[in-house]
Parts: structure tokens; C-alpha cells; sequence
């Protein structure tokens, strides 16, 4: 070939081994335990935000609508500290399961509950361990005092949904899933996994 070098073909099946292994590892071994997470957030203050990772509709099946969000999708909850550091990711559940219903008897309240105090949105409203913003009353409009502890609490939480936005970054998570909804998990799994692993790094 006059001295020029053959360009080797491109093995695509051993790409794909190499990229699962890739996956897996950074899946099983760099996503936090919920005990990596409950000691992360133990005495400590946490903030914890409720999001939609957003998929197709699907024919023959309401469960990913989200009332709250409008459109279809999976939802997680996500747990920082004051600096916006995601120290837990909870698995996702379809979109009709609100905020308190991803909550209650799951990880992450475990893992709240270790903490020395937490912040959440409206979403949040009923936990005695939980600090919201105050939801207007029917009778009245808020007071001076109500809005300006409001803007505390929202001032505290605007971390979490900063590492809400980063998360969303990646493409998998912020644009609809197309595949078929029971591979949806893996590729969750996968991307937060790569997430961590590439915050390790950081």
C-alpha cells in the first residue's frame, strides 16, 4: 500500500463489551449506598428536590403522567448538601407518584432523617422533619413575614436545584425516552453511575 499503514477496522462488538463493562462498573460501584448517603448527610444539613426525567407517551398506560409537571415521565427525588453536592440519587417510580408519595417509607427518608435539618419545596408540606416554604391559605393572601420566609427557605434551596439542572445536562435525562419504558431503569442506572464516576474526578 506505498508505505501507507492499513487502517485497522473497528471491532463494534468489542467496543460494546468494553462500553457495557464501562457501565457496570461505574453503575455498581460509584452510584452512593444508601448508607454512603446516610452518612454523607448525618448531622449535617441536606436539601432534597423532587424531579421528572421525561419519556414518551405510551398507548395503554397513564402511569408516567405527571400532574405537576404537565407531561409524561419518571421521577426521582435528589439529595444535596448546602454546597449542591448530590450525595443520593433515589431509583426512579412513574410520574403519578408525587413528591410525598417518593418520600414516605423510601431510602431517602432514611437518609433525611439522619440529618440535623433539611430544606424542600411546597412538595414537602406535612413531614414534621422537613422545612417548606408556607402555602398560601385560602382566606388570605400571605403576609410580609410569610414572604420573607419564603425567600429564606428558597435562598437555602437554590443548591439542589442548581445539582437538579447539572443533572439534567445529560441528554438521556432531559429529553424524552424513546425506547421501550422496561429498559428504562438500566439506562437510568448507567447514567447516574457515570455521573458519579465522573464526579469522582472531579
Amino acid at each position: 500500500m506505498g508505505g501507507h499503514l492499513r487502517r485497522r477496522p473497528v471491532d463494534n462488538i468489542a467496543v460494546h463489551h468494553v462500553l457495557d463493562a464501562i457501565r457496570r462498573k461505574a453503575t455498581e460501584e460509584d452510584r452512593p449506598s444508601e448508607e454512603d448517603a446516610a452518612e454523607a448527610t448525618r448531622g449535617a444539613i441536606a436539601l432534597v428536590d423532587g424531579t421528572l426525567w421525561p419519556c414518551w407517551s405510551w398507548d395503554g398506560g397513564n402511569k408516567p403522567w405527571s400532574g405537576k409537571y404537565k407531561t409524561t415521565g419518571h421521577g426521582s427525588l435528589v439529595v444535596t448538601n448546602l454546597q449542591g453536592r448530590i450525595t443520593f440519587v433515589s431509583e426512579p417510580v412513574t410520574g403519578n407518584h408525587h413528591d410525598m408519595a417518593k418520600l414516605k417509607g423510601s431510602v431517602v427518608e432514611k437518609i433525611l432523617k439522619k440529618a440535623d435539618g433539611v430544606f424542600g419545596d411546597k412538595g414537602f408540606i406535612g413531614t414534621d422533619y422537613i422545612t417548606t416554604p408556607i402555602r398560601k391559605p385560602e382566606c388570605r393572601e400571605l403576609l410580609q413575614w410569610d414572604h420573607e420566609w419564603n425567600n429564606q427557605v428558597s435562598s437555602f434551596r437554590a443548591p439542589v436545584e442548581r445539582a437538579v439542572a447539572t443533572l439534567k445536562t445529560w441528554r438521556i435525562l432531559f429529553t424524552d425516552y424513546r425506547r421501550p419504558l422496561k429498559t428504562f431503569k438500566s439506562s437510568f442506572r448507567a447514567a447516574m453511575g457515570l455521573y458519579f464516576f465522573k464526579e469522582g474526578f472531579a
